[in-house]
């Protein structure tokens, strides 16, 4: 979901409820506690150069039991965001501290913000070896694949 398409959803709201993926809801006493924009430019295992552009927001609860943050006001805050920080309008990922400072879409439904998991994945599957999904290799594409030299193109 783009950043545009979240101030859209929230509009129509008046509180926030966020689901975890699990379906567990997020303590209502969550706050905000950064809306910035993620720049991100690496080289992937093919060798490729790519540029990678989103909108972060990251929740964190306290033992604060009695803050709540409404719609209207992440509104507010994300107006700031975007005349401080000139934010565009890329896709959100969302940071979440779980055992570990987990990172996630999200979809708006049924008066829910849901955090949906994001998985990772090989960008170059089609130098490094790596068999797309609906793909069958013979027996001898396998072998190549397993037996990969640091002189070849493989991951």
């Amino acid at each position: 979901m783009k950043l545009s398409e979240l101030i859209t959803e929230l509009k129509g709201l008046e509180e926030l409820r966020f689901v975890l993926p699990n379906g567990e809801l997020i303590p209502s006493h969550f706050h905000v506690t950064e809306i910035g924009q993620i720049n991100k430019k690496f080289i992937d295992c093919g060798g490729k150069i790519r540029e990678e552009k989103s909108v972060s927001f990251q929740l964190w609860e306290d033992g604060d039991f009695n803050h709540r943050l409404g719609a209207k006001k992440l509104l507010h805050i994300i107006d700031l965001s975007i005349q401080a920080l000139g934010l565009e309008d890329h896709g959100i990922e969302v940071e979440y501290q779980g055992d570990t400072i987990g990172k996630y879409g999200i979809q708006v439904m049924d008066g829910n913000i849901y955090l949906t998991s994001k998985q990772t994945t090989c960008l170059a599957k089609e130098t490094c070896g790596a068999p797309n999904s609906s793909t069958e290799l013979s027996i001898n594409e396998i072998e190549a694949a397993i037996s990969c030299s640091p002189e070849g193109s493989c991951c």
